[in-house]
């Protein structure tokens, strides 16, 4: 019983590998993605409404957000807006925020579901089947489907805001002619490397973290099976106190892996975007004035 009661497998993989459900067209990692959406759905409606504006009857009280679910999410949103989106992308900040902030909320919720132990308590509930668990974030197709979709945004971005010829053109790199056999291949394959660094940074890290906790939980079953409840009982004690701190790291790591997701790629969709190459044309046509005269 006690051995039952310690949530790991003697195979630390199988916290980690998708599973195809009986009967039913998709897989667990799917699953864990519908779950999430709805999720995603509800709790950002009902975070909207908290923040909003409530009626003129409420006074001053109608511009407090009314729940701590509302301003956590309000502090989310004002820090990554302050600090990320609108100092990258300008003016265009409100035209892709729903998309970056989308990504970064949907990324967040899978990594934060992947470390809810579902697959063990289904099988401690008697379960033969495990319907939702693990991480779908550590799932290489899965983040190569959110980076397929960033690469299309950044590339869309690039040449509607360029415009086709100077969307071309950057595949130069501002180089002379006469280094295009060489720029034009390295820039052509730097355009597929942003999106492939952003699925595999994600799917490694995501992946890494729940091998490990789990094979430091593994340590638990193979002791009291091998050297019984005194010595496997130490054993025991011990890895689950080194699995406490491997914890706390998988949770700072699901906010990370978020922001850094969407930090990225906010940063190339704002390289291929025209507001900064306008900015840099009109801090040399009209420099700064000395401080204390007149330009």
């Amino acid at each position: 019983m006690l051995s039952l009661l310690i949530l790991a497998s003697e195979n630390p993989v199988e916290h980690v590998i998708d599973k195809p459900l009986p009967g039913l067209p998709i897989t667990m990692h799917v699953m864990n993605m519908i779950v999430c959406a709805v999720l995603l759905v509800v709790t950002m409606m009902a975070a909207a409404r908290a923040i909003g504006t409530g009626p003129e009857s409420e006074g001053n009280e109608r511009y407090i957000t009314k729940s701590r679910f509302g301003q956590l999410i309000e502090v989310f949103v004002e820090y990554l807006m302050t600090n990320v989106i609108r100092p990258q992308l300008g003016e265009k900040a409100n035209t892709f925020a729903p998309f970056l902030l989308t990504m970064f909320f949907f990324i967040l919720y899978n990594n934060l579901l992947g470390l809810i132990p579902l697959q063990d308590l289904q099988h401690l509930l008697g379960l033969h089947t495990t319907w939702i668990g693990g991480t779908a974030t550590g799932n290489i197709a899965v983040t190569a489907a959110l980076a397929l979709i960033t690469f299309v945004v950044i590339q869309v971005n690039g040449v509607r805001s360029l415009g086709l010829g100077n969307y071309l053109k950057h595949y130069m790199g501002g180089a002379p002619p006469a280094l295009a056999i060489i720029m034009i291949p390295v820039e052509i394959m730097g355009t597929f490397i942003k999106p492939f660094a952003l699925a595999v940074r994600l799917f490694a890290n995501m992946t890494a973290g729940h091998v490990l906790l789990a094979t430091l939980l593994m340590f638990c079953t193979l002791g009291l099976k091998a050297l019984g409840a005194f010595f496997g009982g130490g054993i025991t004690i011990v890895s689950i106190l080194a699995s406490i701190p491997i914890m706390f790291l998988e949770l700072f790591v699901a906010f990370l892996q978020a922001f850094i997701f969407m930090f990225l790629s906010t940063l190339f969709i704002a390289q291929l975007s025209h507001h900064h190459h306008d900015d840099h044309e009109h801090e040399h046509d009209h420099p700064p004035a000395p401080a204390g005269g007149h330009h």
